[in-house]
């Protein structure tokens, strides 16, 4: 029984271990410390992390599942490397389903919850009107705006598409467009409006505006590569 005991808790540390590493390795993705193209190596980046093969290698394969690396023969895994057809086809599907979510938002939300989206965006406006500030960068869920008008709106199997299968792919692209020359405070402009909108209760503006925000991110995107 001892032994038994001692080997669920060392699966349940490799699990733990396994999380924290496709985090880790998800967010170096996403900020560029792994840049496109990367070889991950398993020996370096295992010594890097201070962790043993096991729980990195399942790390990458479900970096692998969502996107953010891809494997050849004779390569390895490497990060992603964005390319303008992916990001039109990712960003297609990202205006079908968030303006999805953002009608049910308008619907769903909480007078509260309402007022938490107003907060999140008081706060990125602080943030945006520093002079040291570059880019419109939510770092984490919880302070992600997009994360928030999903999970409000109460549709649990949007919800995972847009914040599991999808979300940190999302996140990569987004980051990229961050850089785009007076983006930022459009979008955060953008932002405001739709949460007017669903404090408004009106479902099909809401999702409207949700759209029209995801497209002009779109036409952007693709210009700055066509640059």
């Amino acid at each position: 029984m001892m032994d038994q005991d001692a080997e669920t808790i060392e699966i349940s540390d490799d699990l733990l271990l396994t999380d924290q590493l496709f985090e880790q390795l998800s967010e170096a993705i996403v900020i560029g410390t792994l840049a496109p193209g990367t070889k991950l190596s398993e020996p370096r980046l295992a010594a890097q992390y201070g962790v043993s093969r096991g729980p990195l290698r399942e790390a990458i394969r479900r970096l692998e599942e969502r996107k953010l690396v891809t494997r050849a023969p004779r390569q390895g895994a490497r990060v992603v490397v964005p390319t303008p057809g992916d990001a039109l086809e990712l960003f297609t599907i990202r205006e079908v389903l968030e303006g999805l979510a953002a009608r049910h938002a308008a619907e769903n939300a909480t007078e509260a919850e309402i007022e938490q989206l107003r907060a999140m965006l008081a706060h990125h406006r602080d943030a945006l009107s520093k002079p040291d500030a570059m880019v419109y960068w939510q770092a984490t869920a919880n302070s992600d705006f997009h994360f928030m008008i999903a999970r409000i709106g109460r549709n649990q199997h949007l919800f995972d598409l847009l914040c599991g299968e999808y979300y940190t792919l999302f996140r990569l692209y987004r980051m990229q467009h961050r850089i785009v020359p007076g983006r930022a405070q459009r979008a955060l402009a953008e932002h405001e409006r739709i949460v007017e909108a669903i404090a408004d209760r009106d479902a099909e503006l809401s999702e409207i505006l949700m759209r029209r925000h995801i497209a002009s991110a779109r036409i952007g995107l693709i210009a700055q590569a066509n640059a």
